[in-house]
């Protein structure tokens, strides 16, 4: 894989997808229809999705590709693809709440190892660079074409007396408060879709625990940008590595952390 390619390219798609939602999140109003689990999905998902899907084939048709919008993609047996969250955090986007993102990954090998995360309601830029290593562009405009500038990100040296926890906004429960808990706290926050990653990336967040049902469009550009900024994401149940190219590509519980922190089982 070009990896210089495959991120200027995942780069400008999810830009145009951020453009194509952006102007029907801002419309009077959008028709959101219900998935067979229920999910809601917006024309801004499936248009977003369009877009990034024909742009990811045209660029590398030889790498499988598996995204949230198609069901069919969801029986490949595979460890190394391109993956796609066209719209993540759709209720987020729905109440206007502007917590949703554009996720576009690369697995290589069953490990997210280049990604990006964009947020076009906030104008916040994430993604690894060809070397692996993460930045936030600098916003909220960005050019499509030539990248501005680029501020590496770390992830925090925690302090364990005081941690600072992000947690789902939509997905919150007594199950996740009670293992929150557990920690020392000095603040928890609440954020949608795959900003959470990102804050723990950033260092703006140490610990972000996730006990519900995710897939792994949710969470692979979230978890490529999180270790290129020097975190982890493992397991709940055991602490093991996270992998990718599971059975219908359904996620188990899992903590993402910078690696300071203690974690409690």
């Amino acid at each position: 894989m070009d990896y210089e390619r495959l991120v200027s390219v995942m780069r400008r798609l999810a830009l145009e997808a951020g453009d194509k939602i952006m102007e029907i999140y801002n419309s009077p109003e959008f028709e959101v229809k219900s998935k067979s689990d229920a999910s809601p999905v917006t024309e801004a998902d499936e248009a977003a999705d369009a877009l990034i899907s024909e742009g990811l084939a045209e660029a590398f048709p030889q790498v499988a590709q598996v995204t949230e919008e198609q069901a069919a993609s969801h029986s490949q047996q595979v460890s190394t693809f391109l993956i796609v969250d066209p719209l993540d955090g759709t209720k987020e986007f729905v109440q206007r709440r502007g917590d949703f993102t554009v996720n576009i990954a690369y697995v290589l090998d069953g490990v997210p190892v280049r990604g990006v995360v964009y947020a076009p309601a906030k104008g916040r830029l994430f993604y690894t660079l060809a070397d692996g290593r993460s930045v936030e562009e600098v916003g909220p405009e960005f050019d499509k074409e030539a990248p501005g500038t680029q501020t590496p990100i770390t992830v925090s040296v925690p302090d364990n007396r005081g941690l600072m926890v992000v947690a789902s906004k939509s997905h919150r429960d007594q199950a996740t408060d009670d293992y929150i808990a557990q920690y020392g706290l000095k603040d928890m926050t609440s954020a949608g879709s795959s900003l959470k990653f990102c804050l723990v990336a950033t260092g703006e967040a140490d610990l972000y625990p996730r006990l519900g049902r995710t897939m792994e469009w949710d969470t692979a550009a979230g978890d490529a940008v999180l270790r290129g900024a020097g975190g982890e994401m493992v397991r709940f149940d055991d602490h093991t590595p996270f992998t990718y190219g599971k059975p219908g590509f359904e996620n188990p519980f899992f903590i993402a952390y910078a690696p300071g922190v203690l974690l409690v089982k």
